[in-house]
């Protein structure tokens, strides 16, 4: 992700405002398939109280091989992809929101204050404002993913229709949008930090390049979004923490088989029973698969919205040869 920038990518373009929404949701849409058992269990791990360890008796997971085993013979194999409908929604949705966003912004700060679109800072500030209306966008669709992956046996919902009939009926329209305070406190530098990281990391590569090699830049790029996935959900984890406890809020009787279940008031008192109750490695329940899906989801987004973004860029270029061709081509008669 470079940004605009007339000197980047080696004198190619920066994508369109299309070409950005297409690349962005195609890049969600095939990294969802793939990391969606990872977020299962992360999501799984920040919802329990109880600790995450052997020594805790009423604890029903306490480690990532554990959970998958228990998920699998309580569960099936289909349970890795519970919420999998309303999660592809949130990805496609979302990576087309970013992505257009940050290259809307990018532009805006190149031609308008004439500042230097790759520096990490602009990178910080443009990718936290993208992932923040992005987030935004699809907060109601994350709260339905997550009450699907956080519900037992029996169901409470039955498919996703029932899903938001019975949350608008019961809860109102504004139980969509909970957790929505540390969701926009946590994705702000979470995302800056991301294209920030993946612009330094990126900046690493090419000077260590020596002249005459040739950069690997598919390869390069997943290893940069890893790099930057890793070091971005360590930062602002606890906030992802506490976004999914509030978003299971009135949500108690579906997670009875998985613990002790608690009410929250809110963003602050929710942050003080977790720090009161369970300490500070409370905030950080779930981190490993976290980490694991941060960086296998942050490195893949990169590498397929790159990759994506050559795709369309080519084939626009292809197509414009091809015209140029046919033209030339015409005699004067036709």
């Amino acid at each position: 992700m470079v940004g605009f920038d007339p000197r980047a990518r080696e004198g190619c373009r920066a994508p369109s405002p299309g070409e950005a929404a297409a690349a962005g949701s195609m890049s969600g849409f095939l990294t969802r398939v793939l990391i969606n058992p990872l977020d299962v269990i992360k999501i799984r791990f920040q919802l329990q109280i109880e600790r995450l360890s052997l020594s805790e008796p009423a604890a029903k997971y306490h480690g990532i091989a554990q959970a998958t085993k228990t998920i699998f013979q309580e569960e099936g194999l289909q349970a890795f992809w519970k919420g999998h409908i309303p999660a592809q929604l949130l990805s496609i949705s979302y990576g087309a929101v970013q992505f257009m966003s940050f290259e809307f912004l990018t532009k805006f700060v190149h031609n308008a204050m004439l500042y230097d679109s790759r520096n990490p800072t602009t990178h910080f500030v443009c990718g936290g404002l993208a992932a923040c209306s992005a987030t935004v966008t699809v907060q109601p669709v994350d709260t339905l993913r997550t009450r699907f992956v956080a519900q037992g046996e029996p169901k409470v919902y039955k498919s996703l229709w029932h899903a938001v009939v019975t949350m608008y009926r019961k809860e109102g329209p504004l139980s969509f949008y909970r957790g929505l305070t540390p969701s926009i406190l946590a994705v702000f530098p979470y995302a800056g930090f991301q294209f920030a990281f993946y612009n330094v990391f990126h900046s690493i590569a090419e000077w260590a390049v020596t002249p005459g090699q040739t950069r690997k830049s598919n390869i390069e790029n997943l290893v940069c979004g890893s790099s930057a996935g890793v070091i971005s959900k360590t930062l602002t984890y606890p906030l992802d923490l506490l976004k999914k406890r509030l978003q299971v809020e009135g949500f108690e009787q579906a997670r009875a088989a998985f613990g002790q279940v608690r009410s929250y008031g809110g963003f602050l008192d929710c942050a003080y029973q977790v720090a009161r109750n369970e300490g500070l490695r409370g905030f950080f329940k779930g981190l490993s698969p976290s980490m694991l899906k941060a960086a296998l989801s942050t490195g893949l987004i990169f590498f397929w919205y790159e990759l994506f973004c050559d795709i369309l860029q080519l084939k626009e270029s292809t197509g414009y040869q091809q015209q140029n061709k046919n033209i030339s081509h015409k005699t004067p008669s036709q």
